[in-house]
């Protein structure tokens, strides 16, 4: 046990593995309030558009020799912004996400293509190691989390009532519009800040699986998103742990760490669940 320890703490004495596990508790705070957002939008499918314009942000980025990062995180931000005015349509949002998703796809290979830029670079984006992140990484994580947290502490009470329900939203003279929109870039925000430093399938891991079992044990906005927290950051420290001590790749013991505590929340006896979202 005492040998253990003292090889976790060796590892922890690395700086990336100190900028990994920095990156992880601040992701365990943010992210998971972002997955709230995503269920209560019924966007489960925005992080796929978001993905595929990071893609070809990069490619763009790395044709046009503007840094690749802040070229994908701009082009996911415009993601978000154009497809807010959709929400308002009948079909929603699933039919402008799919459009984006396969344009913006069609659009970083036909730049990988005319470019000759090495392909292996720009799909780097979708499979990104948290163990390999750099300060530029960690202060784009850093700055996407405080985003998030401002904007679930001041706007709380309109993005519950928006969530419970987008009529009523509008009878009481909530900004459904400007909110929507708020809520899609602060969404396209946050993904595409963790996507180049945790990989594609790790954002679910500390987004969507938090928030899926907070919709399981909360029954208000508040709770569902205090849930999501402690559940992301439990799910984020024992997975790391493991992986270090077992000497594994990190992502799919975070993913498999957070799969299991989603797991155990449908397991929760039905009539021990929450009734119906409130909105406080």
């Amino acid at each position: 046990m005492g040998s253990l320890a003292f090889q976790f703490l060796h590892l922890m004495a690395l700086p990336s593995v100190r900028r990994s596990a920095i990156a992880l508790l601040i992701a365990g705070v943010s992210m998971p309030i972002v997955g709230v957002f995503i269920i209560g939008l019924d966007v489960i499918t925005v992080r796929f558009a978001v993905m595929h314009m990071a893609l070809f942000g990069t490619a763009l980025g790395l044709w046009i020799g503007v840094d690749p990062t802040l070229m994908a995180l701009g082009c996911c931000i415009l993601t978000g912004a154009s497809l807010a005015p959709a929400a308002e349509r009948p079909g929603g949002l699933a039919g402008p996400m799919s459009f984006l998703m396969t344009v913006s796809a069609a659009g970083a290979l036909l730049v990988l293509s005319i470019s000759g830029v090495n392909a292996n670079g720009a799909f780097e984006i979708l499979w990104g190691s948290i163990l390999a992140i750099r300060q530029q990484g960690l202060v784009l994580i850093i700055v996407a989390a405080v985003c998030v947290v401002a904007f679930a502490t001041f706007a709380h009470r309109k993005v519950a009532l928006l969530l419970f329900d987008r009529e009523i939203a509008k009878c009481s003279r909530v900004p459904v519009g400007t909110l929507t929109l708020g809520l899609l870039v602060l969404i396209a925000l946050a993904i595409g800040s963790s996507i180049r430093v945790t990989g594609a399938l790790l954002v679910d891991s500390i987004t969507l699986l938090p928030a899926l079992s907070a919709r399981n044990l909360g029954a208000s906005l508040r709770s569902m998103a205090a849930w999501a927290v402690g559940l992301g950051l439990v799910g984020n420290t024992i997975g790391f742990i493991l992986a270090l001590q077992l000497d594994v790749p990190p992502g799919p013991v975070l993913v498999l760490v957070a799969g299991a505590i989603t797991l155990a929340t449908y397991l929760v006896p039905s009539h021990r669940r929450p009734a119906a979202l409130r909105t406080h």
